[in-house]
């Protein structure tokens, strides 16, 4: 069994909305570490208007503390920058990417829309965050099915099972990544839903918000109807997670799924 731990790499402020975290995985294996989502990085930590711009900040609460960074999270659990040897990405938003300059010799898993609406220039990406160069390993649409869903497999270790499933709306290519623990799944769904609450509730109060986000807000829905799906008629088989509920964060910094 793959060994995940659940890692809190940022946390984002607004008034009138619950704290949020940035709820990263990490996984080990023989093959060094993988990492789910990026987080606020050390760069944005140490320049904040000049990575992100201020209004940025402020329409995203963003709070810096060098403690929340991946890279600070992985040293404190006896790791090193290099041992991170492949991130995959739900999707580009700058609280999802602000850590990959962190681990410069990292691969960098997304699915091929959405690296391609990051790369059109969509105002809603930092290119800050890709200056560096990182090395991406892009993926289209596959044949497999995952609970009536599309999976895109990726390659990164014999040892464990991870697709990159299709969630989109939030962002036009946002996947959410599920990961084989024996006979059950962990999906990371990414912004696929901001809080637990939306996967029971039709009118929370957050949808508003989140459909303001969306790229396509028919096409967020849709995903939401599908997760909804999974958490109804699969919890046997799959534990579900997102990004932001803070509630979803183990009270322990380490878990195995």
């Amino acid at each position: 069994m793959t060994k995940i731990h659940h890692i809190n790499c940022g946390t984002l402020i607004v008034q009138g909305y619950p704290t949020v975290v940035c709820h990263c995985l990490l996984l080990e294996s023989k093959q060094g570490l993988l990492l789910v989502d990026a987080g606020i990085g050390l760069l944005d930590v140490q320049n904040p208007v000049e990575r992100l711009g201020q209004e940025l900040i402020d329409m995203a609460g963003f709070q810096f503390n060098e403690s929340d960074t991946a890279v600070r999270r992985i040293e404190a659990l006896g790791f090193s920058v290099a041992d991170v040897r492949h991130i995959v990405l739900t999707h580009c938003d700058p609280d999802h990417t602000g850590g990959l300059a962190d681990f410069p010799n990292a691969q960098v898993h997304v699915a091929q829309e959405e690296l391609q609406h990051m790369q059109s220039g969509h105002w809603r990406y930092v290119n800050s965050h890709f200056e560096h160069g990182p090395n991406c390993q892009t993926y289209s649409r596959g044949e497999r099915d995952w609970f009536g869903l599309q999976a895109r497999p990726i390659n990164v270790d014999p040892a464990a099972e991870v697709l990159l499933i299709p969630l989109f709306g939030h962002t036009i290519g946002h996947c959410g990544v599920a990961i084989r623990q024996d006979s059950r799944w962990l999906l990371h769904a990414g912004d696929a839903y901001y809080l637990r609450a939306e996967l029971t509730d039709d009118n929370h109060p957050v949808s508003s918000f989140a459909a303001q986000r969306a790229d396509d807000n028919d096409l967020r829905q849709s995903s939401l109807k599908e997760l909804r799906r999974l958490f109804t008629s699969h919890t046997d088989e799959i534990e579900m997670i997102g990004y932001h509920d803070i509630n979803e964060l183990p009270q322990f910094p380490a878990a195995t799924a």
